[in-house]
């Protein structure tokens, strides 16, 4: 079993920066895929980046995309997302996810809430 737990959600003017950080249980952590999905007021769940056990390869998604990064750290078992240029659109509730399984991700977070003034 695993156990997310994201940090660092907060209220950020348009413009700025956060930084989400997710703590992971679990002696694998190091073997997972871990991703970032964003849920809006109203709006479906997305994914908003990926990245690959060893950190090496990376995604995001087209709205993201030069704006976020994701990495991890597997010694302390923790994955980041670095959000810089932080839009009103950007507002929504951050989950942290592990383990892509047959498309489906086996783990979840609680979930963080990211809330950007314009």
């Amino acid at each position: 079993q695993v156990q997310l737990v994201e940090s660092g959600g907060g209220l950020v003017q348009a413009g700025g920066s956060l930084r989400l950080s997710c703590l992971a249980s679990g002696r694998t952590f190091s073997r997972y895929i871990m991703g970032w999905f964003r849920q809006a007021p109203g709006k479906e769940r997305e994914i908003v980046a990926t990245i690959t056990w060893s950190g090496a390869s990376t995604s995001y998604a087209g709205a993201v995309k030069g704006r976020f990064t994701i990495s991890r750290d597997n010694a302390k078992n923790t994955v980041f997302l670095q959000m810089n240029s932080l839009k009103p659109e950007d507002t929504a509730v951050y989950y942290c996810v592990a383990d892509l399984r047959g498309g489906r991700w086996a783990y979840w977070g609680q979930g963080a809430q990211v809330t950007v003034s314009s």
